[in-house]
């Protein structure tokens, strides 16, 4: 079984409800331009993999505000009838579904569980569903899932340089927003608030994937680069092995501060790039000439 990359939630939660409100921004947010630079990327004091820092230039592209949501999606499918990677059989486990968290129990101590009818319209099994929840960010999702979307419009994924230019928004503190995870005690993304993978208070307002736009953007005007969902990047890892392996960025509504810390722009993780689960999700870019 493929490694499993992640740090959350209840298979019985209660977000339905959340998601079903209005969209926290508006749906047609147009992109935003970020223009050229000297970025640092990478990061000394954290994860090792995140060293060493650097300075590169990136040339100027436009980035969508937010991630890709599943009524987005749900166009391009409508448009092109395109099966991704989740509704087919997968090696190894010879039914379509893919990979969705769940609390571990005494007699089952695993959190990452494969399941079968998993895929971007039921993100967490075949009962759960994307009805009202068209403003969430679309999951369960490959790096050529999301090719296929970023070429249908006319676009591209990021690199990670341009994603962590992007998400970093001129700052240099540890997190986007400053020093500390959270604000006077406001949580600033949608993480997991408390013990992983036993406890979650959901102090953020959120048990699993939120509406995107529902946090603070950053100084860029980009929302949710950090935290909601991982996202997919161009990049392959460097140290991927013998199974081709991304670089996602941004960490998700797992990540905690007992595990997967990596709610920080420099943060990078792998992860195989035809496996798909219920917390990586993308957004697409483009480039311009200034």
């Amino acid at each position: 079984m493929a490694a499993l990359t992640g740090c959350q939630s209840d298979p019985h939660h209660n977000h339905e409800d959340q998601s079903s409100q209005n969209p926290c921004v508006s749906p047609l947010l147009p992109p935003v331009k970020i223009p050229s630079g000297l970025a640092t990327i990478g990061h000394d004091k954290t994860y090792p993999e995140e060293a060493p820092a650097r300075q590169i230039e990136i040339d100027g592209f436009d980035i969508d505000a937010t991630e890709v949501t599943n009524a987005q999606y749900a166009k391009f499918i409508k448009a092109t009838g395109y099966e991704t990677d989740a509704e087919k059989l997968q090696p190894g486990f010879d039914v379509a579904g893919g990979a969705v968290f769940r609390l571990p129990t005494p007699t089952n101590p695993s959190w990452w569980h494969f399941v079968e009818g998993a895929n971007w319209q039921h993100p967490d099994g075949p009962d759960s569903s994307i009805t009202n929840r068209e403003h969430e960010p679309v999951v369960q999702i490959s790096v050529r899932d999301a090719h296929a979307f970023a070429k249908w419009a006319g676009r591209r994924l990021p690199t990670e340089a341009e994603w962590e230019y992007a998400a970093q928004a001129g700052t240099n503190t540890l997190y986007v927003w400053g020093e500390d995870r959270a604000l006077k005690g406001e949580e600033q993304a949608n993480t997991w608030q408390g013990t992983f993978p036993v406890q979650n208070s959901n102090a953020d307002g959120f048990d699993r994937r939120a509406p995107v736009g529902c946090f603070k953007p950053n100084a860029f005007g980009l929302y949710d680069m950090i935290g909601n969902v991982w996202e997919w990047t161009d990049t392959s890892f460097e140290m991927g092995g013998p199974v081709p392996q991304q670089v996602i960025k941004g960490g998700s509504f797992l990540c905690a501060e007992n595990y997967c810390r990596r709610y920080r722009a420099s943060a990078r993780q792998p992860h195989e790039a035809d496996f798909t689960t219920n917390h990586i999700g993308f957004r697409t870019v483009n480039s311009v000439t200034e």
